[in-house]
């Protein structure tokens, strides 16, 4: 118990004093409902908002839902579509926008259990239509997952997913984040975590140092 109490206080002093050093570090919220319809197939749906400063300068927001297909304990199908708004920086949601983009995007996801760590791996392909024109895109991203604590209530993870495109220069983006999420029952669960993002040459969204939060639920 004293080690789940000092991970969790080490996590949270960790972001805020990122916070406090930083002016520009960025907040990322996250809300996602999962229903299982049976032993196969489920549906989801998620909305994010993001700022570029603290709860501040809010730029960003996305909803999306789909539905999910396991084609095997370790294996996951899905396809889904959403509406992704990108504006510009100095304020909130300030126009023009910088993207309006409908976003499809079939996905698989692997998991291979190693007792209480768990290795996951996401391939996703995105056809996007932006306010510029059709655009493709490709993301892999690999997570290392470690359950712990009274019933496995807890878990941390560490994530890094690389973006390409079918157009030079081919890679668009890297995002690495670190998240700490615990399980209150079997249908919600809150994270908190630090992402970092870097971007290459792309307009729709630059990059930062984000505070992650998110609730989760399972319907």
């Amino acid at each position: 118990m004293i080690r789940v109490w000092v991970t969790g206080l080490f996590l949270c002093f960790f972001c805020g004093k990122i916070a406090a050093q930083r002016a520009d570090l960025g907040t990322w919220s996250i809300v996602q409902a999962r229903h299982k319809i049976n032993n196969r197939w489920g549906v989801f749906g998620e909305g994010q908002l993001r700022s570029l400063r603290f709860y501040n300068h809010f730029h960003y927001y996305e909803y999306k839902g789909g539905v999910e297909y396991r084609a095997h304990p370790n294996i996951r199908v899905a396809l889904a579509a959403g509406s992704y708004q990108t504006y510009r920086e100095g304020g909130d949601f300030v126009r023009p926008k910088n993207n309006d983009e409908l976003r499809i995007w079939p996905q698989i996801t692997l998991t291979q259990p190693l007792g209480r760590w768990k290795i996951e791996q996401r391939y996703r392909a995105e056809f996007r239509f932006t306010s510029s024109g059709f655009r493709q895109r490709f993301r892999q991203r690999i997570s290392a997952i470690y359950a712990f604590g009274p019933k496995q209530k807890w878990q941390i993870s560490g994530s890094n997913e690389l973006f390409f495109t079918n157009r030079e220069p081919y890679f668009e983006r890297n995002r690495v984040a670190l998240n700490l999420t615990y399980k209150f029952n079997d249908r919600v669960s809150a994270m908190l975590g630090y992402l970092h993002q870097f971007d290459y040459k792309i307009n729709d969204e630059t990059g930062r140092d984000f505070l992650q939060t998110g609730v989760y639920f399972d319907l």
